[in-house]
């Protein structure tokens, strides 16, 4: 259980990192814009291609990817309900709102979650691959559709779009067994390893020089976002692993747990790449972060 807190807090001393040097000066807000650019252009595709070039593309077709995948649509759609009657977001606001909710931060997260608590890494494997696979491509077609309006343009983001490319590109590796020769596959690894770090500074920086905490959004949607992350997305996930597919022992407790996961930080780099819900996104995954924590424990200390 030390390990997953040194998980969380090996990501606070990196985005404190990011605050400090924004509070020495030493950067100003554009170098957060500067690298968030990077990291969706550049770093995030380099590290999804690695990622997925490694993994096993069966895991998404999974009963533990399917219980996953049907709490996720049950986390988005009340998520989209309480907007419309409320807040009545634009598309491309309600977009990443909704993405705050339910997509997990599988990777830096997700793993060491896995490896501690789970005691197997391999276990993240099914949510990891339903959100770069899944949830990814079609966040970023209404995110681009809601700042398009000619429909060619629409229909053309998946060739467009970096990030569902190195999907693809990752995906098909992986499908296909192909090894990139090394000096392809170095720098592209090289490259990848800015991703993370590099979201997590900008994000620190973005706490240091963007509104406040809270001033995002409205205090009512933060916790929207963080009672339907934290608590219905898991329970869903539990209820519907446990009642609808029979799962019990590992795979259940493993299910739950994932579900438990706070916000991923790459909603914050989509958010900066499209100007829609910045302050929000980053008031999320904050407030999930955080909460996360004695979550993760709970989960743990009942069904581990």
């Amino acid at each position: 259980m030390g390990d997953v807190l040194l998980g969380f807090s090996t990501l606070g001393l990196v985005i404190g990192t990011g605050y400090l040097i924004a509070h020495l000066g030493v950067v100003d807000e554009a170098a957060q814009s500067v690298l968030a650019r990077v990291a969706f252009y550049v770093a995030n595709p380099a590290l999804l291609v690695t990622v997925l070039a490694d993994s096993d593309v069966r895991a998404v077709f999974s009963l533990d990817a399917a219980a996953l995948a049907l709490a996720v649509v049950v986390t988005v759609a009340l998520y989209v309900l309480v907007d419309r009657l409320v807040w009545r977001s634009d598309r491309g606001e309600a977009t990443i709102g909704a993405l705050s909710a339910s997509y997990a931060n599988a990777a830096n997260l997700g793993i060491p979650v896995a490896a501690y608590v789970l005691g197997d890494a391999a276990l993240v494997a099914p949510l990891l691959l339903l959100q770069l696979v899944v949830m990814q491509p079609i966040a970023l077609v209404l995110l681009d559709s809601s700042s398009q309006r000619r429909w060619w343009a629409t229909l053309l983001t998946p060739l467009t779009n970096p990030l569902t490319l190195a999907s693809i590109l990752g995906v098909v590796l992986a499908a296909t067994g192909f090894t990139l020769p090394r000096v392809v596959d170095d720098p592209i690894s090289l490259i990848g390893g800015l991703a993370v770090p590099g979201v997590l500074i900008a994000y620190g920086i973005s706490l240091r020089l963007g509104p406040k905490p809270g001033a995002g959004g409205s205090a009512g949607r933060i916790a929207v976002i963080t009672v339907l992350k934290l608590v219905v997305q898991p329970l869903s996930a539990w209820t519907i692993a446990r009642f609808v597919f029979g799962a019990d022992g590992t795979a259940l407790f493993a299910v739950t747990v994932l579900a438990a996961l706070p916000t991923a930080q790459n909603i914050f780099v989509y958010a900066s790449r499209y100007d829609r819900g910045v302050a929000l996104s980053r008031d999320a995954i904050f407030a999930t972060t955080v909460l996360a924590v004695p979550v993760v424990l709970v989960v743990a200390a009942v069904l581990g």
